[in-house]
């Protein structure tokens, strides 16, 4: 036999071993931009009476729900024009949209109810009766289920989404804040009191674990990356902590803005958010499921603090006000009239 002829396949398994391992290296670990490109492309004056909580993009019909207090402002996500309002949703948190059932849900922690609205005309449907102060909500589309989150009860309610019937609570021994779901009845919550973060069965409303999250303190803000299964805390002293959302690990703490209330994650740019109090939103990107570069701080505006991120645009909507200067005693001066506005931020 030729001896050349007999080396030959050798090396060319040999070359497609390294064609291979050179591909999965590539993989691996996506290196991250120099710049995000994201910048305020527009301030969009809303003005009107009441503070504000969370935000709620719709990317598929293109809404932006606002809690302003009293009452629940709707905006369309290209034009930003209020196209319409659900009325007294007394000390509103949150909003949660059930597309396949066509409701949508809110928050009211003033009044301990949840709003049960029609996605088509907005109009009140029913209202449902919860533990103290439900902030965040939630709808897991596995189950069916809308969860909130009540601030005083320290627990979660449970509702059918489908006829507003509490179906039962869950026990979270602290104050919670924002949470996730994984799409497979998963839910996940941050504890503020405790700095955890809590792992829930949505169909058996038991706590599956709840994880420290050390070095974070006082957690508000949670996104998730559901197909790499991590969850994104926001927390004091300016850190993010990034989760296995299977073992509870803390696989990453990067570096955020001073304040922070909200985060966001785009599954199709990798990027992570966090928007802060001080007037920037922290872009974070995702190199590999442990490997999170921190890309800049974009200035935006100073009480920025909650956010809603449209899938579809890739544009973040983030509510702000100027404020008068804090009186003796107040952790906060009076908000001045009419300068409530909506910044956006885009590419």
């Amino acid at each position: 036999m030729n001896k050349c002829r007999a080396v030959l396949p050798v090396l060319s398994s040999l070359a497609v071993v390294i064609i291979f391992s050179a591909v999965a290296f590539l993989h691996a670990a996506t290196p991250p931009p120099a710049s995000s490109g994201y910048h305020v492309i527009k301030t969009v004056p809303i003005g009107g009476e009441g503070g504000w909580d969370y935000v709620y993009v719709d990317s598929d019909a293109r809404r932006v729900y606002v809690s302003r207090g009293t009452h629940t402002m709707v905006l369309d996500a290209d034009t930003y024009a209020v196209v319409g309002d659900i009325p007294d949703t007394q000390g509103v948190h949150g909003i949660a949209i059930a597309s396949d059932l066509g409701r949508g849900f809110t928050s009211n922690g003033r009044a301990n109810t949840v709003t049960v609205f029609d996605l088509k005309t907005l109009k009140a449907i029913s209202t449902v009766q919860t533990d103290g102060n439900p902030d965040a909500i939630l709808y897991d589309s596995v189950s069916k289920r809308v969860f909130t989150f009540n601030g005083r009860g320290k627990n979660s309610t449970a509702i059918n989404a489908a006829d507003g019937t509490v179906v039962g609570t869950i026990s979270l021994n602290g104050k919670p804040e924002f949470a996730a779901a994984d799409g497979k009845g998963a839910v996940y919550v941050n504890n503020e009191d405790t700095s955890d973060l809590y792992h829930l069965d949505a169909r058996s409303l038991k706590e599956l674990h709840h994880w420290p999250l050390a070095p974070c303190k006082s957690p508000s803000g949670l996104a998730m990356d559901v197909k790499n299964r991590r969850l994104f805390s926001v927390c004091d002293e300016k850190v993010m902590a990034v989760v296995n959302a299977d073992t509870g690990a803390v696989v990453a703490t990067p570096a955020i803005c001073e304040g922070p209330d909200a985060a966001g994650f785009d599954p199709s740019t990798g990027y992570a958010f966090a928007s802060c109090g001080d007037g920037n939103l922290t872009v974070i990107h995702e190199d590999s499921p442990d490997k999170f570069t921190v890309v800049e701080n974009v200035p935006t505006k100073k009480s920025a603090r909650t956010m809603g991120l449209d899938l579809k645009t890739h544009n973040i909507f983030l509510p702000a006000a100027d404020f008068d200067p804090p009186a003796p005693g107040e952790r906060r001066g009076k908000m001045k009239p009419g300068s409530f506005v909506i910044v956006v931020v885009g590419k």
